[in-house]
This record gives structure tokens, C-alpha cells and sequence, in this order.
């Protein structure tokens, strides 16, 4: 079973790390104003600062 690397707000977080803003596409990297947060295992995505935007793990 593979997993996800792009996250939507309300979704549980799945492993303990920061996670950064994308856009809509995969190669959309670099965005001027992307956030960065750290979460916990078990927390819940927070709303995106654009409905376009997907959460992914920073590695």
C-alpha cells in the first residue's frame, strides 16, 4: 500500500515532522509565500493560506 505525500486541511497527520505548503501541482515548488509548521503524529492539517494548496513533509 503506498502512501500519501500530499496532505489536505483536516486530515489527520500521519508522522511527526514540518510540513510545507504546494500548490496544486507537483512541480509548483519554490511558492513566494509558503508556510512552514511542525506537527505531531495524531494533529489535524490546519487550513491552507490558499484554498489551491495541499500540505507535504519536508524530508
Amino acid at each position: 500500500m503506498g502512501q500519501h505525500n500530499q496532505f489536505e486541511p483536516g486530515w489527520e497527520v500521519p508522522n511527526d515532522g514540518v510540513y510545507q505548503e504546494i500548490g496544486e501541482h507537483p512541480d509548483s515548488g519554490n511558492l513566494p509565500d509558503a508556510r512552514r509548521i511542525k506537527l505531531k503524529r495524531g494533529d489535524v492539517f490546519p487550513k491552507t493560506s490558499n484554498p489551491n494548496r495541499k500540505w507535504s513533509r519536508l524530508q
